[in-house]
């Protein structure tokens, strides 16, 4: 997860749930807010290449999703400012049925970077809890607008959502800093595990309120 604020601005964050015609915005936002993130310069160790090589992949990753109705945008004046991405209970796993539909833009997207992607989807799917409940994949904010709630914002429009249904929610974070900021969400730690020695994660759960 990319660098979060739970601050709340003046006047209050209007929240939203995307359409499809958000995709765009979508994919752009979280491509500059996981600019510096440690999963995804793994994936992407080239700092040249790396705002190309992330805007290909939220390409993919919102092209890719089913129901863009999951995501949410935190906006200040109309203008999305933070974005997340939900996936819906028994939907948090890629079947292999999509891995196969999609290998042909993942290799274009991914090039040379594809196995470690791969290793990285493998571990992160090894350790994801088993228990039906809505994932938090990606929240990420515009990185100009730091600290003024946007992230926060979108994160419990949706926990406001779960928790009225009862469902428990989960993550993971790459980003120690962020484990904190989750925590007074409502998430606490309950493992985490290396990827190389400078790559670590940290699986986060959060019973409905």
């Amino acid at each position: 997860m990319a660098d979060l604020s739970l601050h709340s601005p003046r006047p209050p964050i209007a929240v939203r749930t995307a359409t499809v015609a958000d995709r765009a915005v979508v994919a752009t936002t979280l491509a500059r807010a996981f600019v510096a993130d440690p999963a995804l310069s793994f994936i992407f160790p080239d700092v040249a290449s790396r705002n190309r090589r992330l805007r290909a992949f939220f390409d993919l990753i919102v092209r890719s999703e089913a129901d863009p109705a999951d995501w949410c945008i935190a906006a200040d004046a109309g203008v999305p400012a933070a974005v997340t991405i939900w996936r819906k209970p028994g939907a948090w796993r890629t079947p292999p049925s999509a891995m196969l539909r999609l290998i042909v833009p993942m290799i274009a997207t991914f090039g040379t970077a594809l196995p470690r992607a791969l290793r990285l989807q493998g571990l992160l799917e090894a350790h994801h809890p088993a228990a039906p409940h809505w994932y938090l994949e990606f929240a990420g904010c515009e990185p100009a607008r730091h600290g003024r709630g946007f992230g926060g914002a979108a994160i419990r429009a949706r926990l406001a959502e779960t928790d009225a249904a009862g469902v428990p929610t989960a993550l993971e974070t790459a980003n120690e800093a962020n484990i904190a900021i989750y925590t007074a969400l409502g998430f606490r730690v309950t493992g985490d595990f290396a990827v190389t020695p400078t790559l670590h994660f940290w699986t986060m759960w959060r019973d409905p309120a």
